[in-house]
């Protein structure tokens, strides 16, 4: 088998990056290790950037993005049982968009097949060559074979074989010392903006997946149990971490899943060795906090794609041999931008009285200067890509 670009991970990276290749004429396989029903259930963030739904609109993928995203103006930080407005489009230009990772991937395979593309769900790649590019894989009846390319994309995430091929690379982690439980909930949304609040109990985030589903976040200890917190706990703890003194009510409903996800930031640099390039959370993970991994991975991608269009067209490698540092300089401002956000709202359980009138201090300034809300604003709607 032959290709000129082999993707790995099927993926909303992987499968945008097969899409914008196709749309300039380069041919590409996708590998994915799981089956087509599981990648397309697969829950993740599904807060788009305003270059991230550019993206999709303009490489003709976003027709039910435009129908049934929900476009969001500002946000709201809450804290000390009182609102706080920030305006995003009045202080950027720019919205940013609700809708579900899963309909992102179900909108780009549908694309693809349609197309003619190939796209190779239960095939798992098992090595990498970054010199004599090609990737050995394994298709569901444990058949193995390989697959020759000019180049490999690995959009495989953060426990992918993409990683491990690159030699000498250098990585930088954080461990935060707390966790998120979240859940989804059959009940309309309270708010029709997210609410990032902040609380001495610990942070909590009221957020949607459609007019009828809501998406609820408790900040918990990194060990905890999900045992613990029976439907009627998580809802009382939400509506304490959310009152305000005006009335505001919580509406409840029923818990179709629960989870725990730990907070954690990652780099590993450079995310290029010779002709295997690492893509989203193969090179980058972000606590969820700025909304920013699903938006990484897209601009990454971008930034590839760009360069191996001009690769192919003029034969210049001067774009392939910037993607790194290109990628880098986003992706480090988006991982201080989470870094801030999370810092900004949640309780440190080793922070003692002073540190905890920082951030009092911190969170009064950003919701009273027009310069801190701006830049709160710029970030989180995302800045140019590349």
């Amino acid at each position: 088998m032959r290709t000129q670009v082999a993707i790995i991970g099927g993926g909303p990276a992987g499968l945008l990056l097969s899409h914008l290749l196709h749309l300039q004429g380069i041919d590409s396989v996708v590998l994915e290790s799981r089956d087509r029903g599981y990648v397309e259930r697969r829950q993740r963030a599904g807060m788009l950037e305003q270059g991230t739904t550019d993206v999709l609109r303009e490489s003709g993928a976003g027709e039910r993005l435009d129908r049934e995203g929900l476009v969001h103006h500002g946000l709201e930080l809450r804290f000390g049982g009182a609102g706080h407005r920030i305006p995003l489009t009045d202080l950027t230009g720019r919205t940013v968009t609700v809708y579900a990772q899963t309909e992102i991937v179900k909108d780009l395979v549908a694309r693809r097949l349609a197309d003619g593309g190939d796209v190779r769900f239960e095939t798992e790649a098992v090595g990498v060559d970054a010199s004599a590019p090609s990737v050995a894989f394994r298709d569901r009846a444990g058949r193995t074979g390989t697959l020759e390319c000019d180049y490999i994309a690995a959009c495989d995430g953060f426990h992918g074989v993409g990683r491990p091929a690159v030699p000498g690379l250098r990585t930088f982690s954080r461990e935060y010392p707390f966790a998120w439980l979240g859940i989804l909930a059959d009940v309309p949304p309270s708010t029709e903006e997210l609410i990032y609040a902040g609380h001495e109990r610990g942070f909590a985030l009221h957020s949607l997946r459609s007019p009828q589903v809501s998406r609820l976040y408790l900040q918990v200890p990194p060990d905890e149990d999900i045992a613990a917190w029976p439907d009627a706990r998580i809802w009382e703890e939400l509506a304490a971490r959310f009152a305000t003194g005006d009335g505001w009510k919580l509406q409840e409903g029923p818990i179709t899943d629960k989870s725990i996800t730990p907070m954690r930031s990652f780099v590993a640099e450079p995310m290029r060795h010779d002709r295997l390039f690492l893509a989203g959370d193969a090179a980058h993970i972000v606590p969820p906090t700025g909304a920013k991994g699903l938006n990484l991975a897209v601009s990454d991608v971008i930034v590839l794609a760009r360069a191996l269009t001009e690769r192919y067209a003029t034969g210049s490698d001067t774009l392939l041999d910037a993607y790194s540092s290109t990628c880098l300089r986003r992706v480090w401002r988006a991982e201080h931008f989470s870094y801030w956000m999370t810092t900004l709202l949640h309780v440190d359980p080793a922070a003692d009285d002073f540190a905890l009138r920082l951030q009092r201090s911190h969170l009064d300034y950003v919701v009273s200067s027009e310069a801190a809300k701006t830049t709160l604003a710029e970030n989180y709607t995302g800045l140019p890509i590349g």
